[in-house]
């Protein structure tokens, strides 16, 4: 089997259909070229021509590709630069972005739980709502996002932190203060629970962003968690002369 390939969970075709949308997004094959043939593809990857089969149809289910009997498979498309989501360096600009992005939503978890939270973080509130869930566009899952909110807060609004990105809702309840909001990023590989979750092969790059707030007596307000497909980030950054 080829090398580009690793053991888990996730289908070969789906790892394939990977690879070939990078290809894709990369310029490899532009848009209107012709895919090489199925028996290319069959002796390039060292799959079966099932295998091929099946991860055209995803991309072709995405609008990349276009199979046409008795022609090829040509490229009809790009995957579109709106994927990216950016990691903005201010809490007003990065509750905008996520006004503006309608993900769906799903639970996989809720409980009543206490976070890692370090000295340099700040305080531990007394009870703490945990939300485990996946954000994802378009059926495809882009993020999966482990969220520690401020028991108190949680109560004001538990209806929409449900249902809506958490981060907006923060800012809208009048009773909520923050007086500080820091986050890092740091590029790590895809462990087998999150490449289950996201479709992406084991090991694939992945950015985690730890988010944390802060009421104006250190209190963390909110800690996220947060695990990004590495090509659905994108960090723009001013840099001052």
């Amino acid at each position: 089997m080829n090398h580009q390939f690793r053991d888990s969970p996730l289908p070969l075709y789906a790892q394939l259909a990977d690879l070939l949308r990078q290809r894709i997004a990369r310029g490899v094959w532009k848009t209107g070229e012709l895919l090489p043939s199925l028996d290319s593809l069959v002796a390039e990857f060292g799959v079966a021509r099932v295998t091929v089969r099946q991860a055209i149809e995803r991309l072709a289910k995405e609008g990349l590709v276009s199979p046409q009997r008795g022609r090829g498979t040509y490229v009809t498309s790009s995957p579109p630069q709106d994927r990216w989501l950016r990691l903005e360096t201010s809490l007003r600009d990065l509750a905008a972005v996520y006004r503006e992005d309608r993900p769906k939503l799903t639970l996989i978890e809720e409980a009543t739980s206490t976070p890692k939270i370090s000295e340099a973080d700040g305080k531990k509130a007394a009870r703490y709502r945990y939300l485990k869930r996946v954000h994802s566009r378009n059926g495809v899952a882009y993020c999966v996002i482990s969220v520690y909110l401020d028991e108190e807060i949680y109560k004001l609004a538990p209806k929409r932190f449900k249902r809506e990105t958490v981060i907006p809702v923060l800012l809208d309840l009048p009773q909520v203060k923050i007086a500080q909001a820091r986050q890092t990023l740091a590029i790590a590989a895809a462990d087998l629970e999150v490449s289950g979750l996201l479709e992406i092969p084991p090991n694939a790059p992945v950015a985690e962003v730890r988010r944390v707030f802060n009421a104006p007596d250190r209190t963390v307000l909110y800690l996220g968690e947060i695990t990004y497909r590495g090509d659905y980030i994108h960090l723009e950054m001013n840099l001052t002369p």
